[in-house]
């Protein structure tokens, strides 16, 4: 019986805090001086299926799509103790929207026959939480998101799915199958110094749109965009005079009609 295998979808994006400016196009920012790092939930994502792995055993696959600079989140994987990497990298899979994304990685893990996919709840530069259902739809493979829990059983994982105002659902989903993960589900793991020099004989197979049989006009986006922009930095402040009693009145006043959170 061969070893589980899990694939785990990493996506490089820029570190929090980044100061941010909107690009000459108003496309996307401008990238000239940022610093960039893996994405949060997919640490969380990556931590998971090594958990799983040293549970009952599994080859872990890193995956990410994006320029030359991004192999650099497949090197912290695999030094981390993921087992080899799959690298998506071309011209034409700059700037793709979710659908692009999606069948560019689904061309490419479709040949590796993984029985699980891991990957972050949502990307924290774009934050759109699509490319986990949009992915399972092109793999035809059932996927559960907001994992907080995985338990491996025979032939199927227990999950734990967060739901709204603290509710969990618990469900038994057969593999292969693909969960985006929640943060904070574990406590992702730093590289030691062996697993660092053990990366550097480690496998990343770079694939191009071409290997993948896929031309610009399959990855022709299906959304436009029609530009980026900074929302208007405004500040008020409005000092309330008077008794304790007045004061608190005009407080409670002011927050249920004027800002509306009461």
């Amino acid at each position: 019986m061969r070893p589980l295998k899990i694939a785990v979808l990493i996506k490089q994006v820029p570190e929090a805090g980044a100061p941010l400016k909107i690009n000459a196009g108003r496309s996307w920012v401008e990238e000239t001086n940022l610093s960039f790092t893996t994405n949060e939930s997919d640490s969380y994502a990556l931590e998971e299926a090594l958990l799983l792995k040293e549970a009952g055993g599994a080859e872990v696959l890193a995956c990410t799509l994006g320029p030359e600079r991004a192999d650099q989140v497949l090197k912290d994987a695999l030094a981390k103790g993921a087992d080899r990497a799959l690298f998506l990298t071309d011209e034409l899979f700059a700037q793709l929207d979710v659908q692009g994304a999606a069948l560019a990685l689904a061309r490419a893990l479709i040949e590796e026959r993984c029985d699980l996919i891991l990957l972050g709840l949502q990307a924290d530069d774009t934050g759109e939480a699509q490319l986990g259902p949009a992915l399972a739809e092109r793999l035809d493979l059932p996927h559960v998101t907001l994992v907080v829990e995985t338990t491996l059983e025979n032939g199927s994982v227990k999950v734990r799915q967060e739901q709204e105002n603290g509710w969990f659902q618990h469900l038994n989903v057969t593999l292969p199958a693909l969960f985006t993960i929640q943060s904070g589900i574990n406590r992702p793991r730093y590289a030691s110094l062996r697993g660092i020099m053990a990366m550097k004989s480690k496998e990343i197979r770079q694939l191009s749109a071409s290997d993948l049989n896929l031309s610009a006009v399959d990855l022709t986006p299906q959304q436009t965009l029609y530009g980026l922009g900074v929302p208007p930095k405004t500040k008020q402040t409005t000092v309330i005079e008077g008794s304790p009693a007045e004061v608190v009145a005009r407080l409670v006043e002011a927050l249920a009609n004027e800002a509306q959170v009461i």
